[in-house]
């Protein structure tokens, strides 16, 4: 039975150049049966269409874009309950295109378009967050915390697995091991394992800062004390300021933001993804 297929393309993607890419894979499109497209016209409208697209009965629903675009359809599709919700796919027409290489579709992006058609159907796990307002938001690849300030904040995090109580510069949460591009933030990480995996760095120099960026991009920055790497399925952090967080590398909290308490956790095996 063939798919009724939904294309949801970011003409903004990898700087505008999505459009030459995206305008080859017509003819591939065509020879499979063709599909409906939508474009995604303003920040979170992705996520309006993907929706929508789902609420018309499409069997999947596909990113044309980069990691923010499938975020974005990511939680458009988290608003359908989970026995309607249509199979995620991906063609990587971003800069990064993180979170598709993480789950193995290929980056060749004619291949890519061939297996939205007929590629093999596997589960992949969530992250959700919620601050302490309520507010929550999924993620497919990665969570971000920062801080507006030179001095790393006292933080106070409880996980299923431990309790750490430490002054943390910065701290990636990782349902894949590789985001910003390329960085091996988490090696072990893989995005069906039912686990998060976490990657702290304490107070450090800015020389020290410098120094772990070579050794995030290979994936060896675990050999370093100042660097520490965990993993968990549920997750509560506090700090004694407010934090800054993205998701997917889409702004959560900005600078001017309050948040200061995050509940985290993993949903296992929660969307259907085409590889």
């Amino acid at each position: 039975m063939s798919r009724r297929i939904k294309l949801i393309f970011n003409p903004h993607a990898d700087r505008g150049r999505a459009w030459d890419i995206a305008s080859t894979l017509q003819a591939i499109i065509e020879h499979h049966g063709g599909a409906s497209w939508a474009s995604s016209e303003y920040p979170t409208h992705a996520t309006e269409l993907a929706e929508q697209a789902a609420l018309e009965g499409y069997d999947v629903i596909a990113a044309l874009g980069g990691d923010g675009t499938v975020h974005e359809i990511v939680n458009g599709l988290m608003r359908i309950p989970a026995e309607n919700r249509p199979t995620l796919a991906a063609v990587p027409l971003g800069s990064g295109n993180d979170f598709s290489s993480n789950v193995g579709v290929q980056q060749d992006v004619d291949v890519a378009m061939e297996r939205v058609f007929h590629g093999e159907v596997k589960t992949i796990d969530l992250g959700q967050i919620s601050d302490a307002t309520g507010r929550t938001e999924f993620w497919d690849n990665t969570l971000g915390i920062g801080f507006d300030a030179s001095a790393a904040p006292l933080m106070k995090i409880i996980t299923d697995e431990e309790t750490i109580e430490q002054n943390v510069l910065m701290m990636v949460l990782c349902n894949g091991p590789r985001e910003g591009g390329g960085f091996f933030v988490a090696p072990g990480a893989l995005p069906d394992d039912g686990v998060l995996n976490y990657a702290m760095v304490e107070s450090v120099s800015r020389a020290m800062m410098l120094r772990l960026v070579p050794e995030v991009m290979r994936g060896t920055h675990g050999r370093f004390k100042q660097v520490r790497l965990g993993q968990f399925r549920e997750l509560r952090l506090t700090s004694e300021r407010p934090i800054t967080i993205h998701t997917d590398g889409e702004v959560f909290a900005g600078f001017s933001s309050d948040v200061q308490d995050i509940h985290v956790k993993i949903l296992p095996g929660e969307l259907k993804m085409i590889v």
